[in-house]
Parts: structure tokens; C-alpha cells; sequence
């Protein structure tokens, strides 16, 4: 097995290597002065199965435009030397949420990116917490692993749950699914019933409204669970509606952190208790203090190397979710 991650995913990548009690395998990137650039390994990968970690969003010096295109091209260098087999790990899938025709002539992002993955011989795809998860697996025609958030944070949501009533709620219609399988795999932590709610969403030229929610919370800890949170209005609206509706308090979920806009006045609302994110995206956008105070980052690359290991081994990634082993 090779595991290589480009340097835009290199603090990640060393810690899934970490994880797996490996090195990352050698590489070399180079800058050209034109703005083109190149990326090649520096060890065989003739008949291996290879690995390249690189997260899709965007910072402050690649945009996720640079950082698909060199993922692209450094693919397509493995298949061109012989790679076995080359899995894409993707901790944030950029482009995603764009993954049906909401206008007249929309794209539809989500195929494309699956078209253009596959185009240079990508053989597995894996990444964390899409934000529809039947519009991922039905635009790839390769073999996608999603991971969801369910293990990673069944520790926090468990700590906050403690001895009293307790509620998982989507901050949106859509996310109900999403909810749901965080809702039942804390009952299985928890081995007692644990509620469920979710707000009215409605967004038109980037205007969201609708103030229902839906589901008893009075007197509840309240978990409202996403995908990822961008501006945090979303997940702020939730937790305003949420106590205002007599939960005890509201706190927030989600694997990837892009926080921008305002989104630190929105993290900020007091109605929010506190939030918890994964380490997909570097929450490099927050100031320090607003980090310190109010966000909990909790580590993904255990589970990406884990998954890493069973797939390389033919192990069951099911089993592994569903926290069986």
C-alpha cells in the first residue's frame, strides 16, 4: 500500500498516516512561474494499491478549483505508472451540494465532479458527510465509501446527552435522514429512547426563511445536526427556535467547518451552547479566540485510517460504522 498526501492536505494526511501507524509515501510538487504545476511520487507504484489524501476546500492559497485539478493530475500520474488501484480520499467533497437542478439550465456539479474523477481512472472514492448522500453514490459509477459522523461524535453527544431528556434535530427538511442515523446510534450509546425535531427551511436567491419546528424539545439538551456550516445562520435559526420552544439548550454538529461570511457573530448567538466540527476543514477563517470559546474539533483521521486499513485488507467498512468492531 502507498499513502500520499498533497500538501494542501498534508496536516490531515500526516495524521491519518499517524493513525495508521505509517509514513506517508514521498512526493514531489513543484510551482512554475507561469502558475502551471506538477506533482509526481517518489517511490514506484507499479502494481500497488495507492491512497492520496486531498481535501476539497477552499483557503488561503489554493482555491478547491487548484486543489481538484492537482488531485486530478496526480490520479492520472498514478494510473500512468502502474498504480494497482488509486483511491481518492476526500475528507470534504467540494462541490456537493449542488447536486440537483433547483433553477431552469442549473448544473448539476455533483455528476460532474463523479464524471471527471472517474475520467482519470479514479477506482474508489472516499469522503465524509456529503451533503445528500443518495445523489453521491448514484453520480459515481466507481466504488464510494461515505462516512458519516455518527462514531466521531458519539462520545461528545453522549457527554452532553447525561442522565436528562435529550432530542437530534435537523436544521432542514433535508437533513432528516442525516439526523435520524445520528438520533439511533445514540440510543445504542445511550440504551434509552432519544427524541427527534426539525425546522422549516426555505432559501431563494440566498434568503432563507421559515420559522416551523417540528417535535417537542421543551426541557431537552437539543443536538442539531448537519452536514457542514458555512455562514451558521442555519444552525443559529435552529437553536434560537429551538429554545424559544423551551429546550434546555441547543448545541451544533457538523463534519465540516468552512465559517464564512459572518460566521462568527453566528457561532457566536447565544443560544447556541456550543459546536462541534471535524477537522475536514482547517477552521482557519475563526479567530483564536472565537475557536477557543465556542468550537470543539474533533479529529476524523482515526476513522479515515481506519478505513484506510480495512479496505486495503478487506475488511467491513459496515461494521465499522455501525460500531460493531
Amino acid at each position: 500500500m502507498k499513502l500520499f498526501a498533497l500538501n494542501a492536505s498534508r496536516e490531515i494526511g500526516e495524521e491519518i498516516a499517524s493513525s495508521l501507524g505509517v509514513a506517508l509515501d514521498t512526493h514531489e510538487e513543484r510551482e512554475f512561474e507561469d502558475g502551471e504545476h506538477k506533482a509526481r511520487p517518489l517511490v514506484s507504484v507499479r502494481g500497488e494499491d495507492v491512497y492520496v489524501v486531498q481535501s476539497l476546500h477552499g483557503g488561503p492559497e489554493q482555491s478547491p478549483n487548484d486543489k481538484l485539478l492537482r488531485l486530478l493530475f496526480y490520479i492520472a500520474t498514478m494510473k500512468e505508472n502502474g498504480a494497482a488501484r488509486v483511491t481518492a480520499v476526500i475528507p470534504y467533497l467540494a462541490y456537493a451540494r449542488k447536486d440537483r437542478q433547483t433553477k431552469s439550465r442549473d448544473p448539476v456539479t455533483t455528476r460532474y465532479i463523479a464524471q471527471i474523477l472517474e475520467a482519470v481512472g479514479t477506482d474508489r472514492v472516499v469522503t465524509m458527510e456529503v451533503h445528500n448522500i443518495v445523489a453521491f453514490q448514484n453520480a459515481f459509477r466507481c466504488e464510494t465509501i461515505h462516512l458519516d459522523t455518527c462514531r466521531l461524535f458519539s462520545n461528545s453527544a453522549a457527554k452532553i446527552a447525561g442522565a436528562g431528556p435529550v432530542v437530534v434535530a435537523s436544521p432542514d427538511p433535508g437533513g432528516i435522514k442525516r439526523a435520524q442515523l445520528f438520533r439511533e446510534a445514540l440510543e445504542r450509546a445511550l440504551g434509552r429512547p432519544v427524541g427527534s425535531a426539525f425546522m422549516e427551511k426555505r432559501r431563494s436567491a440566498g434568503v432563507v426563511s421559515g420559522n416551523l419546528l417540528v417535535g417537542e424539545v421543551r426541557d431537552s439538551n437539543v443536538l442539531i445536526v448537519d452536514d457542514l456550516i458555512a455562514s451558521g445562520s442555519t444552525m443559529a435559526r435552529a437553536a434560537s427556535a429551538c429554545r424559544e420552544a423551551g429546550a434546555r439548550a441547543a448545541y451544533a454538529f457538523a463534519a465540516h467547518g468552512l465559517f464564512t461570511g459572518n460566521a462568527t457573530a453566528a457561532i457566536s448567538h447565544p443560544d447556541l451552547a456550543g459546536l462541534f466540527i471535524a477537522d475536514t476543514v482547517p477552521p482557519f477563517r475563526l479567530d483564536e479566540q472565537t475557536l477557543k470559546s465556542r468550537v470543539e474539533v474533533v479529529s476524523a483521521a482515526p476513522l479515515f485510517a481506519e478505513t484506510i486499513r480495512r479496505l486495503h485488507a478487506g475488511g467491513s467498512i459496515t461494521d465499522l460504522l455501525e460500531g460493531r468492531s
